[in-house]
């Protein structure tokens, strides 16, 4: 199918009013569930570090006790490190969910997983969306992110209020899996744009030229591009608190690279780009932000 923006609706079903599910509070998923929470939406989260359902708590949020509670909501959203821990936590959830529950899957990971899972759930006649998010937890925060959503068209429909409540730019890619793949093709593009831009500075810096003119300049004309309206400033100032962590796009770049091998397909780019960022998680930086990727330069 072709992948077009989804037409925004403004009408919510009942279900979609009820609690929703959040398993993971994380950068992400802390960010999508104060999202929620502002619009009026009641959000029980879960996530096995304790500190961050304190932070989740302090942000409204209640916590749940168990997997087995958050099982009674209508629609869950996953939002966790890998796909692998994902499928185990649908596993752990699974005897538990009633049919005509829907799991919103956030993660980025293996397509393929994904597409299991959808036959699994399916099986039980629960609906399942690969729904991967496009931006960093700060743009989700703010709905600025974008939602690339791989499900059945029933799936979509039965979600899609909340799905829009999360974020306007919303796009169904096809049946589940494609939203990772398609997360797959946006990271990839959008992690090179961020190493070219690290390499562009440190070239400049190396010439004796102010960073920042550089930056404005580029920003300027035909090399411009929207990492460095997010990225560029944070580079100069070498601010790498986590918006997104660097260990996780590297697993992302890991995922990338294994899901073109399966395709027949050769990356050298993106497996020079895998090298640096390994080279950066040696050296001790894998929890900064993804933008630290200029030390590489």
């Amino acid at each position: 199918m072709s992948i077009e923006q989804a037409p925004r609706t403004t009408t919510a079903s009942p279900a979609e009013q009820q609690t929703i599910g959040l398993i993971g509070l994380g950068l992400l998923g802390s960010a999508l569930g104060s999202r929620l929470i502002e619009q009026g939406i009641e959000v029980l989260g879960f996530d096995i570090d304790r500190d961050a359902c304190d932070r989740f708590v302090r942000s409204d949020g209640e916590v749940a006790e168990s997997l087995p509670q958050v099982a009674g909501c209508k629609q869950i959203i996953l939002s966790l490190p890998t796909s692998t821990i994902g499928r185990q936590v649908i596993d752990d959830l699974q005897p538990h969910l009633k049919p005509a529950t829907a799991i919103i899957d956030t993660t980025t990971g293996s397509p393929t997983d994904a597409e299991v899972a959808a036959g699994l759930l399916g099986a039980a006649s629960v609906e399942y969306l690969d729904a991967t998010v496009g931006g960093s937890s700060k743009q989700a925060r703010r709905g600025d992110a974008i939602i690339m959503c791989g499900a059945t068209d029933d799936g979509f429909e039965s979600c899609r209020t909340t799905l829009e409540r999360l974020s306007s730019r919303l796009f169904h890619t096809g049946l589940p899996g494609s939203g990772s793949r398609m997360k797959l093709v946006t990271n990839l593009v959008l992690g090179l744009n961020r190493a070219v831009l690290a390499e562009g500075l440190a070239f400049a810096e190396a010439q004796g030229l102010d960073a920042a003119s550089v930056l404005a300049i580029l920003a300027a004309g035909p090399a411009a591009s929207r990492v460095m309206d997010i990225k560029g400033r944070r580079m100069i100032e070498r601010d790498f608190a986590p918006e997104a962590r660097l260990r996780q796009h590297a697993k992302d770049v890991g995922l990338i690279l294994e899901t073109a091998h399966e395709a027949g397909r050769e990356l050298p780019l993106s497996q020079l780009h895998a090298e640096l960022l390994q080279g950066l998680i040696d050296l001790g930086l894998g929890d900064l932000d993804n933008s630290a990727i200029r030390e590489a330069f």
